[in-house]
């Protein structure tokens, strides 16, 4: 396992999903984590009292990552209260699936534009100010910009920009040993809008058959797996990557 002691990690979205277990993966390995939330304050203090109760450190601290000034807000906090800044995670997003392209409206667009590009842009360029020298830049994407899906033409476009985000980072940021990669989950049965899949419904019967290693949907640890490699020493020579957990699926 990774050694994260000393570290800070601030995971944006961390309140429940694949944030949630990013967060609590973190604070296993040692690090003080900074739990944020937009607006599910209950679920982000309880993950709080869960790491705290396994040992851990962690704040929660509320932030829209939609609005710049908020995201300056929640590294200020997180900087005041542990000192230094580390590892970040930008993990906060919004999906919406199964909705066509010629049925997607403007409204649809703004919503997930303002947190999937927008919210994710400058929460890594405000994130790359403050970080350590060595730190580590996480983004989480969807394999949806690798595989196209049919109705979720308005959701990939929102999330590939910040593939090519990270892709220019890791480039400007190389000199100061920042390594900066996305994460592309496939369907997270637990996360997002498939938070109510189940061992033995009929999606999760479907989804499974697309999977080549173990015959079923993705777990939030899953990603955790890949955001402690990521974060620990043992990528430090890998940066501008786009690391594919899928089990197995490419298409």
């Amino acid at each position: 396992m990774s050694d994260l002691a000393g570290k800070v990690a601030v995971v944006t979205g961390s309140a429940r999903g694949v944030g949630k277990a990013i967060a609590q993966r973190y604070a296993r390995l040692g690090a003080s984590v900074v739990v944020n939330y937009s607006s599910d304050e209950q679920n982000a203090r309880r993950t709080v009292e869960e790491i705290e109760a396994a040992g851990g450190d962690a704040i929660a601290v509320q932030a829209d990552i939609a609005t710049p000034a908020e995201i300056d807000r929640l590294f200020a906090t997180a900087v005041e209260t542990y000192g230094s800044l580390d590892i970040v995670v930008a993990n906060a997003g919004l999906e919406i699936v199964d909705e066509p392209v010629l049925d997607a409206t403007e409204e649809q667009f703004d919503r997930l534009f303002a947190i999937n590009s927008k919210g994710a842009f400058f929460t890594l360029q405000k994130a790359a100010k403050l970080l350590t020298d060595g730190g580590r830049l996480i983004n989480i994407g969807s394999s949806s910009t690798v595989s196209p899906v049919p109705g979720t033409g308005l959701y990939s476009s929102s999330k590939t920009a910040s593939r090519q985000l990270v892709r220019v980072l890791a480039l400007e940021l190389g000199p100061r040993n920042i390594t900066v990669n996305t994460i592309l989950p496939t369907v997270i049965a637990g996360a997002g809008v498939f938070t109510q899949v189940t061992e033995g419904d009929e999606f999760h019967q479907v989804n499974a058959g697309m999977r080549p290693l173990g015959g079923r949907p993705g777990t939030p640890e899953d990603v955790a797996d890949a955001a402690e490699y990521l974060a620990g020493d043992l990528a430090a020579w890998v940066s501008g990557q786009a690391l594919l957990v899928s089990g197995g699926a490419v298409q």
